[in-house]
């Protein structure tokens, strides 16, 4: 005995399986008309920018701080400011990101080299370039005497915590660099009217560093002993 199918009509009286190019209109102007009779307006503001138009301020759980819509949605960093684990000396992209320095030397009486004489290649300047040189400076140095400390070492072995958060990507500024830190030394404070060294490499024997009582910038020997000051981005 053969049982019937059911049997359901296509109320639009389309064919399964086929389109109703009038279904999409049709919903389209339903919809439409519910919200004009609502009384509500067709004209639609969206805010693109991640952040609720109405939201004053929205905390940053990392720090603490807030930031708002007007900054396009990220914490604006001010020179001076404490943060990150040391004091912004240098700010870009609207506060966005820059540099911190330590807030004191980690070294007051250190030599460039680590007892050997060679040249690595360092020659990198510019705001970021201390991180690179600095990685290749102790990858290169280490071996000449794994006991040794030198002045890209000793930025790359300090680490700071702060409010539970540990920073430890410090590094030696590059010739650039420092001079952004020397710029803004009276800001960022603790520094000797003394002789600093960058992780600028010259040549085989010597590298950059500066006199932060006048600001000039010299090289010289890279045995000869001068004051460290780390510095991280941000």
């Amino acid at each position: 005995m053969a049982i019937a199918k059911p049997f359901f009509k296509n109320p639009l009286g389309k064919q399964p399986g086929k389109v109703n190019r009038l279904v999409p209109t049709a919903i389209v102007a339903f919809l439409l008309l519910c919200i004009t009779t609502a009384g509500f307006s067709q004209n639609v503001s969206i805010n693109t920018t991640g952040v609720a138009a109405n939201a004053s301020a929205i905390p940053d759980l990392n720090t603490g701080n807030t930031f708002t819509s007007s900054t396009g949605g990220y914490q604006v960093h001010t020179i001076g400011e404490s943060y990150g684990g040391g004091i912004v000396f240098y700010v870009y992209d609207g506060g966005q990101h820059g540099l911190i320095a330590a807030t004191a030397d980690q070294s007051t009486a250190i030599q460039w080299y680590n007892g050997t004489f060679k040249y690595m290649g360092t020659t990198g300047d510019g705001v970021g370039a201390g991180a690179k040189n600095t990685a290749m400076i102790v990858a290169t140095q280490i071996s000449d005497n794994p006991t040794g400390n030198f002045a890209a070492k000793v930025c790359a072995d300090y680490s700071v915590t702060v409010g539970g958060v540990t920073y430890s990507d410090w590094y030696l500024p590059s010739k650039f660099e420092l001079n952004l830190l020397y710029l803004q030394k009276s800001v960022v404070g603790g520094f000797a009217n003394y002789y600093y060294w960058s992780s600028t490499e010259v040549s085989s024997n010597g590298a950059w560093f500066q006199y932060f009582n006048n600001g000039f910038q010299f090289d010289n020997d890279k045995n000869i002993i001068n004051d460290v000051r780390a510095v991280r981005a941000f």
